[in-house]
């Protein structure tokens, strides 16, 4: 390893570490997808699209992807009130990573199913029954 790209990893400066610090979690990923597709989409579009997260969790996620710049929120004040979100330019350049890896996960999905199988079966033959992984 060269001594810029072991700098890179130091635990306390990787940058992929604070990348995946958001998008390690359920949703961001899913929402920026959203609307990277859909556009512009009110607080309600968006939940009705993903469907099975709650508004509490929604809003925590859309917080932070405000807060690190990849989307903007609108408030217009009228009755009733309405908010609308949308990618920002940093949001944009997160979508040809994130499809990357989407790709990745369709080719790779199956073997990994198979795998984690195999690993669950051998911890089974051992006794042990918890999962090891989330």
């Amino acid at each position: 390893m060269s001594e810029k790209s072991s700098e890179i990893f130091k635990p306390a400066f990787c940058p992929i570490r604070h990348v995946l610090d958001r998008f390690g979690d359920k949703w961001s990923i899913l929402v920026v997808e959203l609307l990277s597709h859909k556009g512009r989409m009110r607080f309600s579009e968006i939940a009705t699209s993903i469907g099975d997260i709650s508004q509490k969790m929604l809003t925590v996620t859309l917080r932070s992807l405000e807060a690190d710049g990849l989307i903007s929120r609108e408030f217009f004040p009228e009755i009733p009130p309405r908010v609308e979100y949308e990618l920002t330019e940093l949001g944009k350049s997160l979508i040809p990573p994130i499809n990357n890896l989407l790709h990745w996960g369709q080719q790779h999905l199956e073997t990994i199913l198979d795998n984690r199988k195999r690993y669950e079966e051998k911890d089974q033959e051992k006794g042990k029954t918890k999962k090891a992984y989330a």
